[in-house]
C-alpha cells in the first residue's frame, strides 16, 4: 500500500501531482506557504504544449476544463524591429500545438479538481530534517511539525526541500524582466495594440528587447528584457524604474515603449535564474523533486510550466505503477526526469543566447523558422 504523499508546494506541478494521485485512489497533502488561492496574482499566459504539458492534464483527466479556457488566436506572433517595422506576422490558425491560456485559470481548474481540505494554505516549511529510512521531518513557520515517509518538494526555484539532494543553487543568468501592464487598450492604446498584435509579440535587438501577449478582455502585458549585471537591479529605485528602463530603449518606435512608460501597474522586476544545465542528485530514500524546484531553467523555451506539469503527472503515474515500493517508483521517475530536464535547460539556454544575441532580430526570426518547421 503506497504511502501518504506530502507535497511541499501548491504550484502547477503539486497541483498535477495531487491529481493524478487522488484519480489513482492514493491520498496526498500540499502544504503551500501562502495564505490562500487568492493571496497574489499567478502570472500571465501559458503556452500549454502538445507533447507535455497537454499530456500531463489528460493524465489528470482535465482535458474538456483546458479546452474551455484556451485564448482563441493566442497563438499568433509578432515580430518588429525596434523601430516598428514588421518581420513577421504569423496568425494563429489553429495548427500551432501550444494553445495559450492564463495562468490563474489554469490553476483554478486543477484546484477544483482536488478534494476539499487537501491544501494546507499558510504552511510554510522552515526547516526538513532527515530521521532515516526514507522519513522526514517538516517543521514549519505556523502549526506543528509532520514527518512523512514520502516527500516531495514541488516548492520552487528556492526550494525548502532541495537541499536535501542537492547543493546545486540557482544562478542569474544576467537578464532580467521587468513587468508591465496596460489595459483597455485597443482604446486606450490603440498603437500599441496593434503592434502587439493578436498573440505574442517580440521586439529585440543585442541584449535587450521588448516581449509581450495579448491578454483576454484588451490587456496587454508586457516583459521588458534587459542584459544587465545584479548590481544594476539592487540599485534600481522603484519610484523611478520606468524612467530608467525606457532610457534603455531611447530611439525606440513610441507604441513600443509606451509598453514601459504607459504602463498602469508599478513595474515588477524579475531577475532571471536558473540551476546549472544537467542538475541532478543520488537517490536518497522518501524524497524527490519536480517542477523548478528540480530543475528552473531561464523561460526562452516556454517549458517551465509545461514540465512541472508533466512532472506531477509522471512521478504519479510511477507511484501508482509501484504501490509497494515507493523506491522504485522514485528511482523509475528520476531515470527519465534528468535527461528531460537536461534537454530542456540546454534548448532554453540556447533559445536566451539566440534571442538577445549580436545578430538578433535575426537569431530571433531562424529559432521561430525552426519551431515552426518542428510543429
Amino acid at each position: 500500500m503506497t504511502a501518504p504523499v506530502t507535497i511541499i508546494g501548491a504550484g502547477l506541478g503539486g497541483l498535477t501531482l495531487a491529481r493524478v494521485l487522488h484519480l489513482n485512489g492514493i491520498p496526498a497533502t500540499i502544504y503551500e506557504a501562502e495564505p490562500s488561492a487568492r493571496a497574489r496574482t499567478q502570472g500571465g499566459q501559458l503556452d500549454i504544449h502538445e507533447y507535455n504539458g497537454q499530456l500531463a492534464l489528460e493524465a489528470a483527466g482535465l482535458t474538456e476544463q483546458f479546452r474551455a479556457i484556451i485564448h482563441e488566436g493566442g497563438e499568433a506572433t509578432h515580430v518588429l524591429d525596434r523601430y516598428g517595422t514588421v518581420l513577421l506576422d504569423k496568425p494563429d490558425d489553429g495548427s500551432g500545438g501550444r494553445p495559450e491560456v492564463l495562468r490563474p485559470e489554469l490553476r483554478r481548474i486543477l484546484l477544483d479538481s482536488l478534494p476539499e481540505g487537501t491544501i494546507h494554505w499558510g504552511r510554510k516549511v522552515t526547516a526538513v530534517r532527515p530521521l532515516g529510512e526514507g522519513r522526514h521531518e517538516l517543521s514549519f513557520a505556523d502549526g506543528p511539525a509532520l514527518t512523512t515517509s514520502l516527500l516531495v518538494g514541488a516548492d520552487g526555484a528556492w526550494s525548502k526541500i532541495r537541499p536535501l539532494l542537492s547543493a546545486a543553487e540557482p544562478g542569474y543568468i544576467g537578464t532580467t524582466f521587468i513587468e508591465t501592464y496596460l489595459y483597455n487598450a485597443d482604446e486606450k492604446h490603440p498603437a500599441s495594440a496593434r503592434a502587439v498584435g493578436d498573440g505574442a509579440l517580440f521586439a529585440v535587438a543585442p541584449g535587450k528587447g521588448i516581449l509581450g501577449h495579448r491578454e483576454p478582455d484588451g490587456v496587454l502585458h508586457a516583459y521588458v528584457a534587459l542584459s544587465k549585471p545584479s548590481q544594476w537591479l539592487e540599485e534600481m529605485d522603484p519610484a523611478t524604474a520606468s524612467d530608467r528602463v525606457a532610457a534603455e530603449f531611447a530611439g525606440w518606435a513610441p507604441e513600443l515603449t509606451a509598453l514601459i512608460t504607459d504602463t498602469e501597474t508599478t513595474p515588477v522586476l524579475r531577475a532571471i535564474y536558473a540551476l546549472p544545465i544537467g542538475h541532478r542528485w543520488d537517490r536518497m530514500p522518501g524524497v524527490t523533486l519536480l517542477g523548478d524546484a528540480a530543475h528552473v531553467m531561464s523561460p526562452f523555451a516556454g517549458e517551465g510550466a509545461n514540465l512541472a506539469m508533466f512532472d506531477g503527472s509522471e512521478l504519479g503515474k510511477a507511484i501508482a505503477a509501484h504501490p509497494d515500493d515507493t523506491e522504485a517508483a522514485l528511482a523509475e521517475y528520476e531515470q527519465a526526469l534528468f535527461p528531460r530536464s537536461a534537454q530542456f535547460a540546454a534548448e532554453s539556454d540556447h533559445n536566451h543566447r539566440l534571442i538577445f544575441g549580436d545578430d538578433t532580430p535575426d537569431g530571433l526570426l531562424k529559432l521561430l523558422a525552426g519551431q515552426e518547421l518542428a510543429e
